[in-house]
């Protein structure tokens, strides 16, 4: 399988750094091809500027910033994001990535005189989010989980009908024991292995 992982952390050494290392090891053993995208490392620039918006129909041809990534979606089979959960959703990095990157003539295509998008991402057939969240699974639910609904939901819709999500999470991180976190982080190896 190819896939693309996608990964939003300011902080190497991090545990989001943990579950990224965990997610390849276990990828790695699966014997996918694989291709990172480390969005700080990288300086990726998160926010949309006037012009993007301005030229959002433009083709991506013209957006060389976003190329190699919007490239890396097109070849994928899976893509798997690795984040914290912060302000019940992706970090802006992250939000940044999918406000830039899944554009018209990557993402979904809107023909002349039609109503609605049509996907273009059809060679994704999973997606998966590896992240984690301070706060305990309830109050995420009492919130709506927008940060979920955006992976099984949104960004689903612009590729295969038939694409899965799978959630991988760690609810309430900052109370977690030593045992909780390592017990998550061989949770997230095993997802690797078995994507």
């Amino acid at each position: 399988m190819k896939v693309l992982v996608i990964y939003a952390h300011p902080v190497e050494g991090s545990y989001t750094s943990a579950c990224r290392d965990r997610l390849l090891a276990g990828l790695d053993a699966a014997q996918h091809d694989v291709r990172l995208h480390d969005l700080h490392a990288e300086d990726f620039r998160p926010e949309l500027s006037a012009q993007e918006r301005t030229d959002q129909f433009a083709s991506p041809d013209t957006k060389p910033d976003i190329a190699p990534h919007a490239a890396d979606l097109q070849w994928c089979d899976a893509l798997v994001l690795v984040y914290p959960t912060w302000w019940s959703g992706q970090p802006a990095m992250l939000k940044g990535w999918i406000d830039r990157v899944w554009v018209h003539g990557v993402a979904y295509d809107l023909p002349e005189g039609a109503n609605r998008i049509r996907p273009r991402l059809t060679n994704i057939r999973r997606i998966a989010a590896v992240t984690t969240h301070g706060s305990p699974k309830w109050i995420n639910m009492a919130q709506g989980e927008p940060g979920k609904r955006i992976v099984t939901r949104s960004i689903r819709l612009l590729c295969s009908r038939r694409t899965r999500t799978s959630w991988v999470a760690l609810y309430g991180i900052d109370t977690a024991d030593d045992r909780s976190r390592a017990r998550f982080l061989d949770r997230v190896e095993r997802f690797g292995r078995s994507l």
